[in-house]
């Protein structure tokens, strides 16, 4: 045993040794090749300094200089996933009012209502626990079956709704999923009637705001499997989500649409899906004289699996643009009650979900964030090698490394501390419901947000008095 010990203590200290000299050894060679390549930045001309790289990034930002040279290498459009990285309006010039003296905070114990139903005067309305949603992802065309069940798994314990997106819905997610809108795009396999009869709500889908409302192609060699036989896709023909539905010719068409769809799913709420743009107010009006239910309103910062860049960068309003416009049009037009308003792209606190729902939402679409919420520590399995998307990614290369009930799990417990800290807000203005917050609960920071939202500066105006003088 003494002998062990003697040699273990040899040992040690003869590593020890060893590094003392590696690092004797390696300082001065470290210091040498630092040294040298620092003379070199500061002496080399620009046009042989590395450092010329460095105002050529100030002024064109790294991603530009990556997707030019994508542009350069295939010569065709690329396509950039999640959405814009482009800065737009978003809410962050809005705070919340605090209830003090004047109107006391909600106490601790008291329960918040954040129920939302979808379509109130339809003959089925949807009734969800949460006003949070998730967006679609549809299954084929841009995620894998285990994603799709993960979603369902993960809304459903959560007590809200998923959405099928532009994929074919797989046999088993209407057992899955506890909420289920069915999302009525222009490609053939959205009206396959036996998956119409299994939505909850039923969303034609005519534009989104990473996408603006053109149409897809799907190469034959990315579609596969499943998901090929779920859209009755023939071997090696191209899927095609053209950009326009077939059977609506001119706007006209709309309303016998929405009826069909209503007659199909006995009565399910119908509503319509769009990006916004100049013509908001006018395609508004084409969707209500239609008879929805719901209208879904995309930002031109949501984001989505893939779409040039000129899409994503250079169409539609930002979300906060977008979203107080149909606000404006649905109470100017006496339809807030009647309408379910739903809103989405970049929506990645609770914060700007309440901040939504104050300006005048009734529910927010999670994308985005709930991916990055689903994969959480598992993005580990693929960096830094591979990225995270190749987890959830139809047909990705770590697509069997991805664990579902994982996923299911850390999506509910998003969910859920997401809702429980906007109901913290909710009491931090002395208020017991969603329907309770409003416009008058928010203040800008800036003119040009208060011109936006109509809601009152923080700031003090001129002459104005914040408060009449004491009595």
């Amino acid at each position: 045993m003494i002998r062990f010990w003697i040699t273990f203590a040899a040992s040690v200290a003869g590593m020890a040794l060893i590094l003392l000299l590696g690092a004797c050894l390696l300082r001065p060679v470290i210091h040498w090749i630092v040294g040298n390549f620092l003379r070199r930045l500061m002496s080399d001309t620009y046009a042989e300094n590395l450092l010329e790289m460095l105002p050529a990034f100030l002024r064109m930002k790294p991603h530009l200089v990556f997707e030019n040279s994508l542009r350069a290498h295939s010569g065709k459009v690329i396509e950039r996933p999640f959405g814009s990285p482009r800065r737009f309006p978003h809410f962050d010039q809005l705070v919340f009012s605090p209830a003090q003296v004047h109107h006391f905070p909600t106490e601790l114990d008291t329960a918040i209502d954040v129920t939302l139903t979808i379509g109130p005067r339809a003959r089925r309305p949807l009734r969800i626990d949460i006003p949070l949603l998730l967006g679609g992802m549809g299954f084929g065309v841009g995620v894998s079956a285990k994603l799709r069940h993960a979603l369902a798994l993960g809304a459903s314990q959560a007590g809200t709704a998923i959405n099928s997106g532009h994929g074919p819905l797989l046999p088993e997610e209407r057992s899955l999923a506890k909420h289920l809108i069915v999302q009525y795009h222009t490609a053939y396999w959205a009206r396959f009637p036996e998956a119409l009869q299994k939505a909850d709500a039923v969303e034609i889908r005519f534009g989104q705001g990473a996408l603006a409302g053109v149409g897809v192609t799907l190469p034959a060699q990315e579609i596969a499997g499943a998901a090929r036989e779920l859209m009755r896709l023939p071997e090696g023909v191209d899927g095609v989500i053209p950009s326009r539905h077939p059977e609506l010719l001119v706007p006209e068409d709309l309303p016998k649409l929405v009826r069909h769809l209503r007659e199909i799913t006995s009565g399910v709420p119908i509503g319509v899906k769009m990006s916004a743009g100049k013509y908001l107010e006018r395609d508004l009006e084409r969707a209500v004289s239609a008879g929805v239910d719901f209208i879904s309103i995309d930002g031109g910062q949501a984001g989505t699996k893939a779409a040039p860049p000129i899409l994503q960068d250079d169409f539609g309003l930002p979300t906060i643009y977008a979203l107080c416009r149909a606000v404006r049009f649905l109470e100017n037009n006496k339809l807030k009650d009647r309408v379910t308003l739903l809103v989405g792209g970049s929506f990645f606190t609770p914060g700007d979900c309440l901040k939504a729902i104050a300006l005048g939402a009734d529910g927010v679409y999670l994308g985005t964030a709930a991916l990055w919420a689903m994969t959480h520590t598992q993005v580990a399995k693929a960096v830094p090698w591979e990225p995270p998307t190749q987890l959830v990614y139809y047909g990705g290369k770590l697509e069997h490394r991805f664990d579902e009930q994982q996923a299911a799990a850390h999506l509910y417990q998003f969910l859920v501390s997401t809702v429980e800290e906007m109901k913290v807000g909710i009491r931090a203005l002395g208020k017991t419901s969603l329907r309770e917050i409003g416009s008058d609960d928010l203040l800008a920071l800036d003119e040009w947000t208060a011109y936006i939202t109509g809601v009152s500066p923080g700031y003090p105006q001129g002459d104005d008095k914040a408060s009449p003088p004491l009595s």
